[in-house]
């Protein structure tokens, strides 16, 4: 038996429009998730009432209605997906897939009935025309006459503006039809009306998008934006998500409402919201309702009297009311320390925010790029100076997204934050690119932060940076014999002193000093190559150090709970590890403890034994290794000390130019392979003078 069934490319009818994405039928219930917009409608298996399949202009249709009235349509079908419908509605619904089709007879006379949210015209048994309510935007009555005017879809070409219906008067005394009709359509009918007091007032509040001062009304239903040119009224079921964002400079703070539809103005549409606050800003708020509605109504969420950062007040209310989650910055923190990034997209500057489920920038134009709409990003060098770089975004759906003039500091925060999203990178190439793992019903408006989780992250790092603190601790005699402060001040000295000025000439003194000017510039490169040696030089016997009590539980118990929960992801069971060791009793985590300490001890231990042997005898092999490579005749760079002596005449000027060829060569060409190092260094020992390397030799 068929547990699931999915479709691609199913249309919803929403308020007239057309809203494509993706349908999964399940035991559970029924999820669509739009591809726009990311909002997901998830219908409850126990709510469903009636199926009905029909033809419709886009080949089939079905239609859901639930218990409590709600209709939802979804189109695109096949003919032949009807058995699997019917099938899989029969065996986990307990509901027969009705066929209904449309009445095509063309008359215009028929009966309206009300159901739930619909308004149906049917002739006979056959439904003619069905209308939303919710798409009803005013409703006005004449003498035996109903006029409905409708919602105008920005996105259809042509959109259907107004309908009258024709009520024949009744024998029936007392009742009016037509003020009865009109009344079944303005209880279910999105028709804004600002009746009765607002909930609470915010007054000349600083509006970035639509720009201005607006004092904004709470009404239970929506708010009002009232301006000194403009006002506007936003339906709370229009608001599709809310962001609470700090500004850079750490004094202000955005809050973003994105809207679906937008509201408009002209011919201009406005999709985000976006109110600019001040952090220092203090009020004091009084709902204009008693203790007991705002308990009934609010359930805890707000209190009568409230005071606290005018942000706080603003975000609160509005969270209570639309009844939607504040989508807050994660975990990035960009070069500065702050949790956006300065950019330029288009004309304007603003800041891009990566969140946890996507990037949103503002704020001209605002722009919310949802991850699972991602198809992938790009690094760019900036076009006019490589001080900075431009990252790219484009999406599914093919448009692209190109934010620019990012500073070159902030490159590796934000390419660690892309990876650690597996975000696909485009110049990474195909096979390095890492699969995207998204769930494809998830809400997008979920941010689940686990708190115990990141704990145990940063306490990872703690461990991480101990490691290698007591690493360089267990390195100190390697690293004694190599001082890069000390050895450029004692080559500066030796070169600026005259070196041989018993034993040589006036000229050859000139010879000596000229070239050994340059030599000074070469060496200071050469202490840069020191420290990978002694990194690669650590000692692989030295004692590991002890795993703390978690991650011995850890190691003990993740076969269990990969076997409890078969196909777990590594992201999952690490977060499900973390939610069984929060939830462990005290009694069992002494028992790991104990473990953890028998092993510290034994750690211990281990590191003193091999301080007082181990470590003596790895630097004695290393030393004697040293001294075996200088002592080689005729290789290399014994070849090369002793150039200079065999040829004296050869002028300073040749020495010169050799080595700052190998110098400029070898820190301008960045592909570069081993052998080019290795000549580099031959001729900056062939620019040395004799007297110097019998110094060098000699304190070696």
């Amino acid at each position: 038996m068929v547990d699931t069934l999915e479709f691609n490319e199913i249309y919803q009818e929403v308020k007239g429009s057309m809203n494509d994405g993706r349908l999964r039928l399940s035991r559970q219930g029924v999820i669509f998730k739009n591809s726009k917009t990311g909002k997901v409608d998830n219908i409850q298996a126990s709510e469903l009432a009636e199926g009905i399949w029909r033809r419709v202009a886009l080949g089939h249709g079905l239609k859901l209605l639930t218990k409590n009235g709600h209709v939802y349509k979804y189109d695109g079908f096949r003919e032949s997906e009807f058995d699997k419908l019917s099938e899989f509605f029969k065996s986990h619904y307990r509901l027969e897939l009705a066929e209904k089709d449309l009445c095509v007879k063309g008359w215009n006379w028929g009966t309206v009935k009300f159901g739930g949210q619909l308004l149906s015209f049917d002739i006979g048994e056959q439904p003619v025309f069905e209308i939303p309510l919710s798409n009803v935007s005013q409703c006005t009555t004449g003498k035996n006459e109903v006029t409905l005017e409708f919602h105008q879809n920005d996105d259809a070409e042509v959109s259907l503006m107004e309908v009258r219906f024709y009520v024949p008067p009744t024998q029936e005394d007392g009742v009016d039809p037509v003020e009865a009709f009109a009344q079944n359509v303005l209880s279910k009918a999105d028709v804004i009306q600002a009746t009765g007091d607002a909930i609470c007032i915010f007054r000349e509040l600083q509006c970035l998008t639509p720009r201005g001062r607006y004092d904004i009304r709470i009404y239970p239903t929506f708010l009002h934006l009232h301006g000194k040119t403009f006002d506007y009224k936003i339906p709370y079921t229009t608001v599709l998500r809310l962001f609470l964002l700090p500004h850079k400079d750490q004094r202000q703070m955005f809050f973003v409402i994105s809207l679906d539809p937008p509201i408009k103005q002209g011919q201009t549409r406005y999709h985000f919201l976006i109110l600019l606050f001040s952090k220092d800003e203090d009020i004091s708020l009084t709902l204009n309702m008693n203790e007991d509605e705002v308990e009934k109504r609010f359930e805890g969420r707000l209190t009568k009297n409230m005071s606290g950062s005018l942000y706080e007040m603003v975000s609160r209310v509005m969270k209570a009311l639309v009844n939607r989650k504040i989508t807050v910055p994660g975990n990035f923190q960009g070069h500065s320390g702050a949790q956006c990034i300065t950019c330029s997209y288009k004309a304007s500057s603003g800041l891009l925010y990566p969140l946890e489920r996507g990037f949103i920038y503002v704020h001209k134009p605002p722009v919310h790029i949802r991850f699972d709409e991602i198809s992938f990003v790009n690094f760019a060098r900036g076009t006019t100076t490589t001080r900075s770089f431009d990252f790219e975004i484009e999406t599914k759906q093919g448009a692209q997204y190109t934010f620019s003039s990012i500073e070159r500091e902030e490159y590796g925060k934000l390419f660690d934050f892309v990876n650690a999203k597996k975000l696909n990178i485009k110049n990474r190439g195909h096979k390095e690119s890492l699969p995207q793992s998204y769930d494809e019903y998830a809400d997008s408006d979920e941010d689940q932060h686990d708190a115990y989780l990141e704990r145990m992250k940063e306490e990872g790092k703690i461990r991480e940076e101990n490691a290698d603190d007591s690493s360089d601790e267990s390195g100190e005699e390697t690293d004694e014999s190599f001082n890069p402060g000390e050895e450029d001040e004692d080559v500066a000295e030796e070169f600026d002193s005259e070196v041989s000025a018993s034993s040589d000439g006036g000229s050859d003194r000139e010879e000596k000093r000229k070239p050994a000017k340059k030599a000074k510039i070469v060496k200071e490169r050469k202490p840069r190559k020191k420290p990978s040696e002694s990194k690669k030089g650590k000692d692989p016997n030295a004692p590991k150090r002890p795993m703390s009590a978690y991650m011995l539980w850890l190691n003990a118990s993740r076969e269990k709970i990969k076997s409890d929960h078969p196909g777990i992801s590594i992201t999952d069971l690490s977060k499900k590890a973390g939610e069984l060791w929060k939830g462990m009793s005290k009694e069992k985590k002494e028992e790991w403890d104990r473990k953890a300490e028998d092993a510290k001890r034994d750690y211990e231990k281990a590191m003193k034994e091999y301080s007082e042997g181990g470590r003596s005898e790895s630097s004695r092999k290393e030393k004697s290794r040293k001294k075996q490579q200088q002592q080689q005749p005729g290789k290399g760079k014994a070849e090369r000390k002793a150039a200079p002596s065999k040829s004296p005449a050869k002028s300073p000027a040749k020495q010169l130019g050799e080595s700052f060829k190998s110098k400029e060569f070898v820190s301008s060409d960045e592909s570069s392979g081993d052998n080019k190092k290795e000549d580099s260094e031959e001729e900056e020992i062939a620019s040395t003078p004799p007297s110097l390397e019998d110094s060098a030799s000699g304190s070696d």
